[in-house]
């Protein structure tokens, strides 16, 4: 299929047969009616040139694995000044399918018999099993042609009212009484890119007309909530029937350990990884103690070791009683698996305090806290929760140019 424009002279090839009803030059925008295989007269001369178009006509490619020649571009425009490209896609068959593209998004369409009762412009329509919602009601224009038609292509305005429920859209056209309706879908860039060897994409801005979210909002709730299910089994099967065991409980007089070590009896903790809380208490009187607690692991020789000060100071100054830090503490030693055990501790005091004569040392393997598998469930509520307000923001961009948005 080959034609040359009598204007200016320029051939246009596309290698697939069509039955011609009209021809638009891509090189000066002339219309022409197209007959018994000859060139007929100026329908029109679009005054618009379009900045830049993606696909022209007799260009090759593919989409889901079958071949297409580019036949046709027509650009259209809603007033005052919003356009966008749609590209017929003709295959060797015959059979022809549409590309929509507005700010780098792209839609396929295939058109449809089916008809619809939207004189009335209702808010939604169920087709296909699904339910699609009212995005705009238009009147559109052709701004510019290319290539070859085997309709003739509307030269008023057109009634143009679309539906959508992303990633689907139903398109319906409606142009001297005669309606054309069009069901389609987003289609991601880079599969037009590499079906059609685009080197250079249209920029993408904002969010396309059935753009899908980034993130499957139910499958996520779906598999976090499994997750969330699998931990609290897991923590019970875990951790059933385990209790708060007492691993050490000595008093260590500083007149026998002062800076020597002090070597628990081995015991064994049986179960799932729990902290094991160390307390400590000791009659410091403006004065201090410090505490060296190491843990053994008699298995793999592991050591954990932790220092902890004991301070007490008090006074009267300026016709205030005072007083800071405690006569006890304590601290955590985190996630101690099941196995064999000893404790080594060093506890240290100053010489010239005489008065204080001990430190007791209770260290307690503790059942293991809810918080264990509650802080993962809340993360991923959070994340939920997040990404849900994430998905509501990116609709009301989405909805932000419609009419008929549920979000204004």
């Amino acid at each position: 299929m080959q034609i040359t424009c009598p204007n200016c002279k320029v051939t246009t090839t596309a290698s697939v047969a069509l039955d011609i009803t009209q021809f638009a030059c891509p090189n000066c925008n002339n219309l022409y009616s197209y007959k018994d295989g000859s060139i007929g007269k100026l329908v029109k001369t679009f005054s618009y040139k379009p900045a830049s178009i993606t696909l022209v006509p007799g260009q090759k490619g593919t989409l889901e694995g079958k071949g297409y020649v580019i036949t046709g571009v027509v650009v259209k425009k809603v007033e005052p000044h919003f356009y966008w490209r749609e590209y017929i896609l003709t295959a060797a068959d015959g059979k022809q399918r549409f590309l929509s593209e507005t700010n780098g998004h792209w839609m396929v369409l295939d058109a449809i018999t089916d008809s619809f009762k939207i004189q009335h412009h209702p808010n939604t329509i169920d087709y296909n099993d699904r339910i699609l919602h009212l995005y705009e009601f238009s009147k559109t224009s052709i701004a510019a042609a290319k290539g070859f038609f085997d309709y003739a292509l509307p030269l008023g305005k057109e009634n143009l009212t679309e539906f959508i429920n992303p990633p689907n859209i139903l398109s319906i056209e409606k142009d001297n009484g005669i309606e054309n309706a069009f069901y389609g879908y987003h289609v991601d860039r880079k599969t037009i890119q590499k079906g059609f060897g685009i080197p250079v994409m249209p920029l993408k801005t904002g969010t396309g007309l059935v753009e899908p979210f980034f993130i499957n909002i139910r499958n996520l709730v779906i598999t976090l909530s499994a997750f969330s299910i699998l931990i609290l089994v897991s923590q019970l099967f875990i951790y059933s029937g385990r209790y708060q065991k007492e691993v050490l409980n000595s008093s260590l007089s500083f007149s026998t350990f002062n800076n020597k070590d002090f070597v628990s009896p081995s015991f064994t903790l049986e179960g799932g990884t729990a902290p094991i809380t160390v307390e400590l208490q000791s009659n410091v009187d403006n004065s201090w103690a410090a505490v060296q607690v190491g843990l053994i692991n008699e298995v793999t020789n592991e050591e954990v070791y932790a220092t902890k000060d004991i301070e007490y100071y008090h006074g009267y100054t300026d016709g205030e009683n005072w007083t800071e830090g405690s006569t006890a503490d304590n601290f955590n030693i985190c996630g101690v698996p099941a196995g064999k055990y000893h404790f080594v501790v060093t506890p240290q005091k100053p010489p010239e305090d005489a008065a204080n004569n001990s430190v007791h040392i209770i260290a307690k393997w503790d059942k293991p806290s809810i918080r264990n598998a509650a802080l993962p469930i809340i993360f991923m509520l959070a994340l939920c929760i997040a990404i849900y307000y994430w998905s509501v923001s990116f609709e009301r961009k989405r909805w932000a140019d419609s009419s008929f948005s549920t979000y204004n």
